[in-house]
C-alpha cells in the first residue's frame, strides 16, 4: 500500500493560474490594438465605398443605355438626392411613342416603380422602372458628387440609345471628389456621358491628353 504525499513545491507552480498583472498587461495591450486597429480599418472600408461609387452610378448609366435598345422605347435615367447620405439616387424608366405622345422630358407615358408605361406593347406585364438608394455610399462631406451642367439630373435616351439630343439642360457629366483626408486613398473620378449613350470613367483633375483624363 503506497502512501499518498502532497506535489512538491515546484509542481504547484508550475500549475499555477495567470496572475492580475500579466491579465492587466494582456487587456491593456489588446486596448492598444483595438485603438489603432479600429479607426484604421474604419477608414480602409470608407475608402472602399467611395471607390465603388462610381460603379454605382455607372450601372445606372448601364441599365437606362441597355432598356432603351432592348424594348425599342425611348429611356431615362433621374438622379435625385437621398436625404440620408447627400450622395444621388437614381432611376431608370422607359416609355413607349403613343399617337397620344412623344417621349420627352414634358410629356409621355412613362414607367413607375409601381407600373409599366400605359403604352408598354406587354401591357400589365410590361417592365416596370428600377430604383437604386444610394444608402450604402459614403457621405457627402466624404465623398461629393457634382453634375454638369450645374443642377441637370437627367439623362435621356433614344430607342437606339443614343442621347436624346431634344432635351434640353441634359446631365453631361457627374463627377465625385474626395474630401481633404481621403485625398490620399481615393482618387477623384468622373462618369462623361456620351451621345452615343456610354457613361465613360475618368480623371478629372488629369488634363486631356493623359488618357486617364477626361475628353473636354
Amino acid at each position: 500500500m503506497h502512501q499518498l504525499t502532497p506535489p512538491s513545491r515546484r509542481g504547484r507552480r508550475r500549475q499555477r493560474g495567470v496572475t492580475l498583472v500579466e491579465l492587466l498587461v494582456t487587456i491593456s495591450i489588446f486596448g492598444i490594438m483595438l485603438a489603432i486597429g479600429i479607426p484604421n480599418a474604419s477608414r480602409w472600408l470608407l475608402a472602399n465605398r467611395a471607390r465603388g461609387a462610381s460603379e454605382f452610378y455607372a450601372d445606372g448609366f448601364s441599365l437606362a443605355r441597355r432598356q432603351a435598345v432592348a424594348h425599342n422605347a425611348f429611356s431615362r435615367i433621374s438622379l435625385t438626392p437621398n436625404v440620408n447620405t447627400g450622395q444621388m439616387d437614381w432611376q431608370v424608366d422607359i416609355c413607349f411613342v403613343s399617337q397620344a405622345a412623344q417621349c420627352t422630358d414634358a410629356q409621355g407615358a412613362w414607367s413607375t416603380t409601381d407600373a409599366p408605361s400605359a403604352s408598354d406593347p406587354e401591357g400589365a406585364a410590361g417592365w416596370k422602372s428600377v430604383f437604386r438608394a444610394a444608402d450604402a455610399l459614403p457621405p457627402a462631406e466624404i465623398l461629393q458628387p457634382t453634375t454638369q451642367p450645374a443642377g441637370s439630373s437627367q439623362v435621356y435616351y433614344t430607342p437606339l440609345g443614343w442621347v436624346d439630343p431634344l432635351i434640353a439642360n441634359r446631365l453631361a457629366s457627374l463627377r465625385l471628389d474626395p474630401s481633404t483626408a481621403f485625398a490620399d486613398a481615393v482618387q477623384p473620378v468622373a462618369l462623361v456621358v456620351t451621345l452615343a449613350g456610354m457613361a465613360t470613367k475618368c480623371n478629372p483633375t488629369l488634363p486631356g491628353t493623359d488618357s486617364r483624363g477626361c475628353p473636354p
